[in-house]
């Protein structure tokens, strides 16, 4: 699991597994039913987007997103 603090660090895995799937941002956007210029955005980490489109993105990639309290312990 990985913790994120920022958007910016959401883009970075959303690029990462994107280009590991050799896919173009024309094809990840059009697999994700989001634009293309959104999907730019989310990579670049831009902080003001939609969530609920943030999140069709990630399941594409197979990613999740996770909330927990601040100090949970995870066991």
């Amino acid at each position: 699991m990985v913790r994120v603090d920022d958007a910016g660090q959401i883009g970075s895995l959303v690029r990462k597994r994107r280009k590991e799937a050799g896919m173009t941002l024309k094809e990840a956007a059009a697999l994700a039913g989001v634009g293309v210029r959104f999907l730019s955005e989310l990579e670049r980490g831009k902080p003001t987007l939609q969530l609920g489109l943030a999140i069709q993105v990630l399941q594409l990639f197979g990613l999740e997103m996770h909330v927990e309290q601040r100090g949970d312990q995870r066991a």
